[in-house]
């Protein structure tokens, strides 16, 4: 009899560790969305604190990472886990002022392909509860900084900076 509740014990435990997002496991909100045919869409949306700001298919802020010198991804593993990729298994649509010709796809360690805008792969960061948060802004971590992006391609690096370290 003891079984069981121990089992139920553990499960509730795991499932509340994952709501609160400890342990740097990827909660289910933090996992990149996809349209249904596996092509991503990559939007526009207005921002109080940095006007327009490319978002993926749920309308979560997108983020590049200041040490992706080309269009090949560094971030892997536990950075991964605070910073998803936006990736695609399928074409990548646009909308909302980006230009279809900036969005491309590039093959990740993991043999997925990551969605990339002028080269530069793009993140979604797992700290952004909702659409519309950009709490990643400025974040120094896993090595450099990472910066929302304009639908233009362009890094917005203005606003609120976030303080280096934490990951």
């Amino acid at each position: 009899m003891r079984l069981p509740f121990i089992a139920s014990f553990v499960v509730a435990a795991a499932l509340g560790i994952a709501a609160c997002g400890g342990g740097g496991s990827s909660s289910a909100s933090s996992t990149p969305a996809k349209t249904p045919s596996g092509t991503a869409l990559v939007n526009s949306a207005n921002t109080a604190s940095f006007g327009n700001v490319i978002v993926g298919p749920t309308g979560r802020t997108l983020y590049v990472f200041r040490k992706d010198t080309g269009s090949q991804s560094t971030c892997s593993g536990a950075c991964a886990a605070q910073w998803p990729p936006l990736t695609s298994s399928g074409k990548v649509t646009t909308s909302g002022g980006v230009p279809a010709s900036a969005l491309k796809t590039t093959p990740r360690s993991d043999g997925k392909m990551q969605v990339t805008i002028d080269g530069h792969p793009l993140y979604y960061f797992a700290g952004d509860g909702a659409a519309g948060d950009a709490k990643g802004q400025g974040l120094d971590a896993y090595g450099a900084k990472w910066y929302v992006v304009a639908p233009s391609g362009k890094e917005i690096t203005t606003g609120p900076q976030q303080p280096s370290g934490g990951y």
